[in-house]
């Protein structure tokens, strides 16, 4: 069974001005709109964030169902998109895990990992008895998927209201939102080395390559935090 107080602890995280639960539903809202103007009717719009709930992975999954890729193709493209999702996964769930919560608790919670939720529950996780972890990370991954579904039925239903600038000021958002929670957490020296050397190389690779320099700044920033990391414990 659930733990309802954890649950719904997870769920209340979801309130006040560090919500993740707002920049996910203006995402979504252009999602929405974006699956409309793509030519989808509501119902598979609402499935592809009810099965998929990974916004990168949704647009490439559409992206590829419009040029008639096979399934195959398609679920090989979501996987690697969504494959960002691993190191997460495993930098959060051993502190989730307790040897009396059953097994298909984690496996279930599994479909609620993305980076808001990954972020509240990194930011939260030690004030919960580790009992009783899984259980608010399950209300918190409930929360932020059923905002995701709900927002993507309303952006599809305001899809005629919504003009191109609209869109693309929904759609940045959430990554603004990340920004700014991931500047917050910069007392952690590995965070700030990222955030900095990463929002640094950023602009300054994309002059040599615009198709690689997100992966590119990433991938250095990324790997002289770890580094630094580690040397200082």
């Amino acid at each position: 069974m659930i733990n309802s107080k954890a649950f719904f602890l997870g769920l209340k995280s979801l309130r006040g001005a560090r919500s993740p639960a707002i920049p996910l539903a203006a995402c979504f809202i252009a999602l929405g709109a974006l699956l409309k103007d793509a030519g989808f009717n509501i119902q598979q719009s609402a499935a592809s964030s009810f099965f998929t709930y990974a916004l990168p992975g949704q647009l490439v999954m559409a992206e590829s169902l419009l040029l008639g890729a096979s399934i195959i193709n398609i679920f090989l493209a979501v996987w690697l998109v969504n494959f960002r999702l691993y190191p997460m996964t495993v930098s959060l769930f051993p502190l989730l895990e307790h040897n009396s919560q059953p097994k298909w608790k984690y496996y279930l919670s599994c479909h609620f990992l993305a980076v808001t939720s990954w972020l509240i529950a990194k930011e939260n996780y030690k004030e919960i008895d580790k009992k009783n972890r899984i259980d608010f990370w399950i209300g918190i991954g409930t929360g932020t998927w059923s905002t995701a579904i709900m927002m993507t039925i309303i952006g599809y239903l305001a899809a005629d209201f919504l003009n191109k600038e609209m869109l693309i000021g929904l759609a940045i958002v959430n990554p603004i939102y990340f920004f700014c929670m991931m500047i917050s957490a910069m007392k952690d020296l590995s965070v700030a080395i990222s955030v900095i050397v990463g929002t640094t190389l950023g602009p300054v690779i994309y002059l040599f390559t615009e198709e690689w320099s997100l992966l590119f700044a990433g991938l250095i920033a990324g790997t002289v935090a770890f580094f630094v990391g580690e040397k200082n414990g």
